[in-house]
């Protein structure tokens, strides 16, 4: 096996495909000669001078400075890394080309290391000259190196098409081969042409067959995946003791439509003895929970056990405290399993669960810690399922049964068709009856005396409010974030006193506890709190809530906090308070939280400013992204690779279908590895 070279290595290399899917950042154009009166500080360019003269500087330190001139002005050159052969080459009257980026100073224009040829070319000879690639690198490795290691991909592994000529046609993509060979080694004529400008802006037929195969890599991976799936079993929930019935005769409130068909095709899941793979995803408020207590139900009913899973432990507790309340009149034992127990709870507990003790355990990721074992487990429920990583699902998926997915995050129909491909997806389109709009109202930071006297009228007639500020999250902002939650605690605690109780990241378990129970019975009346508050806290009293420094949060993150409040029956606002100075990206999410309360137009808005990584919390989970294509602008090449993928995806699966199969077998297989895609990370048993 062939060992790159370190430099190369450092780059991210590990393969040969890693080489050809490095592409140029930009390029340089040296069939363009730019006259010296002309540069421009924005962009390198390339020109054709004369040396005037040359000298070795030493003051402020040792450097060799060039003076040139073209017909048109003067400029200078700068080295301060060089050898004696190059004092040597750059002699006086010497006709040069060099290549670089010009930066103005008071003296005129001036080159840093640029790049130096020797000798004029006339114009026959300039519009022959290629487009030279410029990659992005690190200190120690030349664009040379880069180079020389991408044109070695390309003339020894760049792979043949795969792709049917018919769907290349329809799409008026290039092939695969020709792409790349495009892309890193543009035309000569491309400026001419318009290739350059389709390069830069990756599009045309060039970047959409690369997207193309990005998308159908990621589609084929997560479609295999849910074949693969299907192949184990899981028992079958039929709720043989009636406890669904029981549990919907009990609540105080009607099923809307749009829940009694998520629930009809969730309960048709579980019936099968095929594991489910869904996700139940709605609006905030739309009344997710009470399908997963359904689904609990089904289970305990079946004899077997579930379990729910949660990304904190403030937001376990609320979906324990609601679980329970339905599920306890009807002899349902359930348990809340947290990390930091003592060895006897902890023990005690995992012994109550191997044994069957337990019908129903609720905790966060130390659900999945070494030694939980279950008597009969079958089925799991995993809540803002994309806050959770892969390895940290197929942990849990791994103990076998049915799996359960929720997302309070609505997500758009190109996302859903990408990277949740290997789900089926229900969706709660309606809100209760009860439910009514919150009021959203833009508010300066400079009116905060004016926002704290409504307060004091909000709550002496009876209600409760939240308070927030941006999240203490990472370290570096960690000191910043909790002084600024301190300084509005100081100034809010002389006017509310006892009534005010603090939430945030840097308390312990018990003081998180404490302030959430004195703010749920009531006892307190405004909680102050940073995003720990964000998904799944239902405080019905509570119709108001504040979000200072509104503009430094996510757009699908302020519309969640929005819809804590509203949960009453009772009118709710919402005051987005911002600072003066927004930049244009704050003043656009505003506007948009503003105009409308639909959380999927909220979450299609949210995907044009901040891309599927950021909704999806892919960056953080460790999910497969996509780097080259844009869900919104991309919209055709998804539709297009979500159609023949799902022809593809049987050829891994059932290569009786296939004349060829071994063939396209092997493309299909090289195409997940070009893209990284390592079946191993997406399901159990491999």
């Amino acid at each position: 096996m062939l060992l790159f070279p370190k430099g190369i290595q450092k780059l991210g290399v590990g393969k040969w495909s890693d080489l050809l899917l490095y592409f140029p950042i930009r390029y340089e154009d040296e069939s363009n000669v730019v006259d010296l009166c002309a540069l421009d500080s924005t962009v390198a360019c390339h020109c054709q001078v004369e040396i005037l003269s040359k000298k070795i500087s030493f003051v402020p330190r040792k450097m060799l400075i060039v003076e040139i001139a073209d017909s048109s002005g003067q400029a200078t050159l700068r080295f301060i890394y060089f050898r004696q052969n190059l004092v040597n080459t750059l002699t006086t009257g010497s006709q040069i080309r060099i290549i670089g980026q010009p930066r103005i100073t008071n003296k005129g224009f001036e080159f840093i290391h640029p790049r130096i040829k020797m000798g004029w070319l006339d114009k026959g000879e300039l519009l022959k000259q290629p487009l030279l690639p410029i990659y992005s690198t690190i200190k120690g490795v030349s664009q040379n190196l880069i180079r020389r290691w991408v044109e070695k991909s390309i003339s020894e592994f760049c792979p043949e098409e795969w792709l049917p000529k018919y769907i290349l046609e329809e799409l008026n993509c290039f092939s695969l081969d020709k792409a790349l060979q495009c892309i890193h080694k543009p035309p000569s004529d491309a400026n001419k042409s318009g290739v350059l400008k389709e390069l830069l802006s990756k599009k045309g037929p060039a970047w959409d067959r690369i997207k193309l195969d990005e998308l159908m890599a990621q589609q084929i991976a997560l479609l295999y995946a849910r074949e693969m799936t299907s192949k184990f079993s899981a028992p079958m929930l039929l709720d043989q003791k009636k406890m669904v019935n029981k549990v919907l005769k009990t609540l105080p409130f009607e099923l809307t439509n749009s829940q009694k068909k998520v629930w009809k095709e969730v309960f048709c899941d579980l019936k099968q003895s095929v594991p489910t793979n869904r996700l139940i995803q709605g609006d905030v408020g739309s009344g997710k929970t009470i399908i997963a207590g359904l689904a609990i139900a089904a289970t305990i009913g079946s004899k077997k056990q579930a379990v729910v899973m949660a990304p904190t432990e403030l937001l376990a507790k609320q979906l324990f405290s609601q679980l329970n309340d339905w599920l306890k009149p009807f002899g349902v034992k359930s348990l809340f399993f947290k990390g930091g127990q003592s060895d006897k709870n902890r023990n005690n507990n995992l012994l109550d669960l191997k044994e069957g003790r337990v019908n129903l355990i609720v905790g966060t990721q130390a659900l999945i810690q070494e030694g939980v074992k279950f008597s009969e487990l079958g089925l799991s429920i995993i809540d803002e399922q994309h806050r959770f990583g892969v390895s940290q699902r197929l942990a849990l998926r791994k103990s076998g049964g049915h799996l359960l997915g929720m997302s309070a995050t609505p997500i758009p129909r190109s996302l859903a068709m990408t990277f949740l491909a290997d789900l089926d997806v229900s969706t709660i389109d309606e809100l209760p009856k009860n439910r009514k709009p919150v009021k959203t109202r833009l508010v300066s930071s400079e009116r905060r005396d004016e926002i704290c006297s409504r307060i004091r009228i909000f709550i002496r007639n009876g209600g409760q409010v939240f308070w927030v500020c941006p999240m203490i999250d990472e370290p570096k902002d960690a000191n910043r974030a909790l002084s600024a939650l301190k300084a509005t605690e100081q100034w809010l605690k002389p006017i509310f006193k006892k009534e005010l109780v603090l939430v945030h990241g840097k308390q312990t378990k018990q003081e998180k506890s404490d302030s959430m129970n004195e703010f749920a019975n009531g006892s307190a009346k405004i909680l102050l709190a940073t995003t720990v508050i964000e998904v799944g806290i239902n405080v019905p009293n509570a119709g108001l809530i504040i979000i200072e420094n509104a503009e430094r949060f996510g757009l699908a993150q302020l519309h969640q906090l929005r819809g804590r409040v509203g949960r009453g029956g009772d009118s709710s606002l919402c005051v987005l308070m911002f600072n003066n100075q927004l930049n244009d990206l704050a003043k656009e999410r505003m506007k948009i939280l503003y105009s409308t309360n639909d959380g999927f137009e909220v979450a299609k808005k949210d995907l044009e400013l901040r891309g599927p990584g950021e909704i999806l919390g892919i960056k953080q989970s460790g999910e497969p992204s996509l780097k080259y294509s844009n869900l919104v602008d991309d919209i055709r090449l998804v539709e297009v690779a979500t159609k023949f993928s799902q022809e593809f995806s049987l050829i891994l699966t059932n290569s009786k279908k296939v004349k060829s199969p071994n063939v396209f077998k092997k493309n299909l297989k090289e195409l997940l590895k070009r893209w990284s895609h390592d079946f191993s990370s997406f399901f159990i048993g491999t």
